[in-house]
């Protein structure tokens, strides 16, 4: 009885077997028949392989500016081919070409299985088409009668198609056609039209080195351009199918090294008609990164960019003007300009070095989005409106005195030795003049652009909180922290000169951030619209810091202690301009970043290879004079608003020593005064200034690198030192036993940017702690009025009967009997 059962059960085990596999007998039939009659419809769609030379012509791209009137480039003309005879191609030409593309053509068939595998296991391993495995057959076949499209069905057609072609012509024929087809970029098909277009002269002339740079051109014509941005890119892949031919037994090794020796002799580009070279390539450059070659090639799109032509042509003189003048003066033969609208964030100019045609100072490179240049002091203004966000004020004393600071990171620095004792990881920082200042105002700091202070600033910022603001407002190149330290501050890190005019445009617009852009639109050849401009925009800091910073920078006072005689070269007649310099300590680089509420102008001034201008060359000498002769031209030129920036909000007092702009601290207890002068880091928490006073202010590492020289110079400086500092009693309340200023400047009349007609009446309320002692008022930089007074309040008014300029200043000088000074200014424009 179990036998029988046993016997059933096997039965039915092969029945299902049996049914199992003839079912997938009959599926794969249906596969290969599906197969065939898919590959049969496909082949119904080739065309007639006697087409080799019946290509479409494809319809150009067009790069316009901002009207649409004005074409700055067209991308792709009329095809260039000459056909010439297999034998007149020289031999390192054809073994360069399969050097790269295909070492077994000769030895294959019109497939490369072991490639189409490959390719196939990386194309699923990353989801998507990225590599094709093609032979030169495949390659043909795809160029003469395919689309580029990455799909099943095409690479169907393509190795049909190759297969056909090679039962009907024999290899010599097949390369022969490969070699005079070919796209090498810039409208030249086939190997003679690319040898004349990119050396002027026949493919049979070409040397070893040629014919590997031209062998690298087919891969991305457009990338690998000797005419675009990535030469090296292209001299590495010449080097790289050198090395190949050499492994191929090709060439020898000593050929190879000779090759690779010769820098291409290129000719100049036959391009046609370009204007704004620098900008029209950084835009193809992004149409076929995003959409592909081919997609370009065949869209006859239609670009409209964001470029002004006028300005364009405003920025191209300057320029080239200014970097000639600084060839001679300084030796400096390079520079660039970006000018944007910092409400859209749309480039209105970008001139990418001194002179594009000019191989001599490498001017295809575009130092705009291409170059990473030190900033010199160009990066203070984050560094300051960073310490304001975390409660440190415009009117914040630091002490500019002669400091060591410990290099590297530091947010955990290591107390170092004393000055007499010098140690090889600190470093001494110098200002610009080579004078200490002693006590400045962290606004004194940022508009006169001493080093010191500045770098103190950054120490109390905090280091990382500095590089999140840096990357908030767009700076992207400086990832390498360990490089940096304290000093960043005075440009120890790369930046790029586009990402840093829009940081500035950021300041401009209050912290608003808006997205660069280049291109208003793009329509294809049916006038379909393909991409469309959108401001994109985020408010990624604080208004009111910003505004600041804003403040500080367009104060012509302020600046003027750093200018001097070149101060007129900041002004512009009825305009409010906020400025930043910087320029790196070996005179490599020098940088003017200005500003109004409507217009962002950056200027590098420099030399492509790094190497320094002569020492006078300073960014107030080699960057501000292009800086401002583009400005004014600009602004005779466009009618931009004489929009003024905001003001910020008068804050909270506070009566903690050097946060009020006190650098004297003298509570009074029982009746004695126990004067009191350190640096600020004895007063306050550096990481929360406006919060409770530090129990032993001694354990921050910094605290003797700064506090030492305070004292030296408050020796030398401060009459009857030896009264000072002697110790306090106990719990005493640094905030309020103090006879503090709090002195404060309230403008009531006029408003600020109001429109007036002389005679006008100017009205303040000024209050201090401390009483009052002298007001002075100042038109226009002349003073008008010196008034001696008393009490803790005065209500100010003065009839002021002046002829008005287009644009004029006010401002109060108010000196408490502490002989504490404090300064408020506003701008009124003449009706």
């Amino acid at each position: 009885m179990v036998t029988k059962k046993k016997e059933r059960k096997k039965k039915n085990h092969r029945k299902r077997f049996y049914i199992v596999l003839l079912s997938l007998i009959t599926l794969f039939l249906i596969l290969i028949g599906s197969g065939v009659v898919y590959a049969l419809n496909i082949t119904r769609q080739l065309p007639p392989l006697e087409q080799f030379s019946s290509r479409k012509v494809s319809q150009s791209a067009k790069i316009y500016d901002r009207t649409g009137e004005v074409l700055l480039y067209k991308m792709f003309g009329e095809e260039k081919r000459t056909i010439v005879p297999f034998d007149k191609i020289p031999e390192n030409m054809k073994k360069a070409t399969l050097a790269t593309e295909d070492e077994n053509f000769y030895h294959q068939p019109a497939f490369d299985w072991k490639g189409i595998l490959r390719a196939l296991i990386i194309n699923i391993k990353k989801g998507e088409f990225a590599q094709g495995g093609s032979t030169i057959t495949q390659q043909l076949v795809k160029n003469v009668f395919l689309t580029n499209e990455k799909t099943i069905e095409r690479k169907i057609k393509e190795l049909i198609l190759a297969i056909e072609l090679e039962s009907k012509y024999n290899k010599k024929e097949i390369f022969s056609a490969y070699l005079n087809q070919i796209p090498y970029g810039s409208n030249a098909y086939g190997v003679e039209a690319a040898s004349q277009t990119f050396f002027n002269k026949p493919v049979e002339d070409l040397n070893l080195s040629e014919a590997a740079t031209l062998a690298a051109l087919p891969k991305a014509p457009s990338y690998y351009s000797p005419w675009g941005n990535h030469v090296n890119e292209l001299m590495a892949r010449r080097d790289y199918i050198l090395n190949q031919m050499k492994e191929l037994g090709f060439i020898t090794k000593k050929k190879a090294k000779e090759a690779k020796s010769k820098k291409p002799d290129f000719a100049p580009p036959s391009m046609g008609t370009i204007k704004a070279p620098h900008f029209a390539l950084t835009i193809k450059d992004y149409l076929i990164e995003k959409y592909g070659r081919n997609t370009v090639l065949n869209s006859g799109f239609k670009i409209i960019t964001t470029l002004d032509w006028e300005i364009q042509q405003i920025a191209e003189e300057v320029v080239m003007s200014g970097a000639k003048r600084n060839e001679k003066l300084y030796g400096g033969k390079n520079a660039a300009l970006v000018a944007q609208d910092p409400k859209t964030g749309q480039v209105l100019a970008m001139v990418g070095s001194r002179n594009w045609y000019n191989d001599k100072i490498d001017g295809k490179f575009n130092v705009a989005t291409q170059g990473k240049r030190q900033p010199g002091s160009a990066l203070k203004p984050f560094i300051y409106l960073t310490a304001f966000e975390k409660g440190y004020s415009p009117e914040t004393v630091i002490f500019d005195t002669e400091t060591e600071f410990v290099s590297g990171d530091p947010d955990c620095p290591t107390l170092v030795t004393p000055k007499s004792e010098k140690n090889e990881e600190c470093f001494n920082p110098d200002n610009f003049d080579h004078v200490f200042r002693g006590p400045v105002s962290m606004a004194e700091g940022l508009a006169q652009s001493i080093n010191v202070p500045s770098v103190k600033t950054l120490y109390l910022a905090g280091f990382n909180d500095v590089l999140k603001t840096l990357k908030d407002f767009g700076i992207s190149t400086l990832k390498e922290r360990w490089r940096y330290g304290l000093s960043l501050v005075l440009g120890g890190g790369e930046i790029k000169l586009n990402e840093l005019v829009n940081a500035y445009a950021t300041l401009a617009e209050q912290g608003k951030y808006h997205k660069q852009s280049m291109i208003l639109e793009i329509k294809n050849s049916e006038g379909e619209l393909i991409e469309k401009y959108n401001n994109e925009s985020q408010q990624v800091f604080d208004k009111e810091q910003v505004k600041k910073i804003n403040q500080i920078l367009s104060d012509k006072q302020l600046r003027s202690g750093l200018f001097h005689s070149s101060l007129g070269m900041t002004l512009f007649d009825g305009r409010e301009v906020a400025l930043k310099t910087g320029t790196t300590d070996d005179y490599r680089d020098a940088w003017a970043m200005g500003y109004t509420p409507y217009l962002t102008v950056g200027v590098w001034a420099g030399n492509s290879d790094n190497t320094s201008m002569h020492q006078k060359g300073s960014s107030i000498l080699a960057a501000v004079p292009m800086w401002s002769d583009f400005l004014n031209q600009v602004f005779q030129e466009k009618d931009f608003p004489k929009e003024v920036f905001n003001r910020p909000e008068a804050a909270n007092p506070t009566n903690k020593p050097m946060l009020n702009g006190q650098y004297v601290f003298s509570p009074e207890i029982n009746n004695t005064t126990y004067p009191q002068v350190h640096s600020i880091l004895h007063w306050v928490n550096k990481d929360n200034p406006l919060g409770p006073t530090l129990q032993n202010p001694t354990q921050d590492p910094q605290y003797s690198n700064w506090g030492a020289p305070v004292m030296e110079w408050a020796k030398n400086n401060i009459p009857d030192f030896y009264r000072y500092n002697n110790p306090l009693p106990e719990n005493v309340d640094f905030e309020n036993n103090t006879r503090t200023s709090n002195l404060s400047i309230q403008f009531k009349e006029p408003d600020e940017g109001k429109y007036m007609n002389s005679p006008f009446l100017v009205q303040a309320n000024i209050n201090s702690l401390n009483g009052l002692s002298n007001i002075k008022l100042y038109f226009n930089n002349t003073l008008l009025q010196n008034l001696n007074v008393s009490g803790n309040s005065y209500n100010y008014f003065y009839y002021l009967n002046q002829p008005l300029s287009s644009q004029n200043s006010i401002e109060l000088r108010v000196t408490d009997k502490e002989g504490i000074q404090k300064r408020k200014s506003l701008i009124v424009f003449k009706k």
